[in-house]
């Protein structure tokens, strides 16, 4: 089955909804974030939901929103940070979706995030040491994907040249692949 989905993964502050709006446009196809998802469907943004809920109900409102979306086909899915921790979740995006991984050197998460820092997994302590931390739980988790991709010192534009060409090699294995099985 051809996969028409686009799934970035990757710590938070690596540029996934960002990358995934222009991603989107420049494919024509529909644009999808699981938190905007979450949001829109318990009315609350994502800290309020923590702060109101605690973590068990975001997660729990984040697969139903990744269960939803991974129905879709032809779009571009950016995901949260954490939603690597169930295996689930990937299992259901990857069975219509190409799951790239954004990451980032710690130091420059650090930097994009600190100046509107609304996450709350990172409302304790320090939180340089809190991003390293939490990266260093999900490394292991986030090489589910097909292709990894570090946008330290990469501009959106570079970012999307890089998934592009890579599509376009996923793409044609998958032509040869099909051609070898005829």
């Amino acid at each position: 089955m051809m996969k028409t989905n686009i799934v970035l993964v990757g710590f938070m502050g690596t540029g996934k909804t960002a990358v995934g709006k222009r991603l989107a446009a420049v494919l024509n196809k529909e644009f999808y974030d699981t938190d905007q998802e979450v949001e829109a469907v318990t009315n609350m943004t994502i800290p309020q939901l923590f702060a109101k809920y605690g973590e068990v109900r975001f997660r729990s409102e984040e697969q139903l929103a990744i269960k939803r979306l991974s129905q879709k086909e032809n779009c571009v899915i950016a995901t949260g940070g954490s939603m690597v921790l169930d295996k689930e979740n990937i299992e259901m995006l990857a069975e219509k979706g190409i799951i790239i991984c954004l990451s980032a050197h710690p130091q420059v998460i650090y930097e994009r995030v600190k100046r509107r820092n609304n996450r709350p997994l990172l409302k304790k302590g320090d939180l340089y040491e809190t991003i390293v931390e939490l990266m260093k739980q999900r490394e292991e988790l986030y090489k589910c994907a097909d292709v990894h991709i570090d946008t330290s010192n990469l501009d959106f534009h570079e970012v999307i040249e890089k998934i592009l060409a890579f599509l376009e090699k996923y793409e044609s294995q998958e032509q040869d692949d099909k051609e070898c099985k005829t």
